[in-house]
């Protein structure tokens, strides 16, 4: 499985709504749950977020691949999820 990185800003709602869905998601399907996901705050870590090419949180890399950009449905954050955790390349 390849490794997803969601990037964020504290005090975006479509950030906390994406995270909501990650954790009913999760909560659903925990074997889910061994995708690697790390979630960098572009405030917080701004040298590593300026290493990506984005411009709207959040946005979700699979591996080295953007997959979503902007606000995202539960239906997708899930589809992210099962295709991080899919792919064996």
């Amino acid at each position: 499985m390849k490794p997803i990185t969601l990037f964020v800003l504290k005090y975006c709602g479509y950030c906390r709504r994406a995270r909501q869905h990650l954790d009913s998601v999760l909560a659903e399907q925990p074997e889910l749950a061994a995708v690697p996901l790390t979630v960098i705050d572009e405030a917080e870590q701004r040298e590593l977020a300026r290493q990506y090419e984005y411009y709207y949180v959040p946005t979700f890399y699979i591996g080295d691949e953007k997959v979503h950009e902007g606000p995202v449905s539960r239906e997708q954050v899930a589809g992210i999820l099962q295709r991080a955790y899919q792919d064996r390349q």
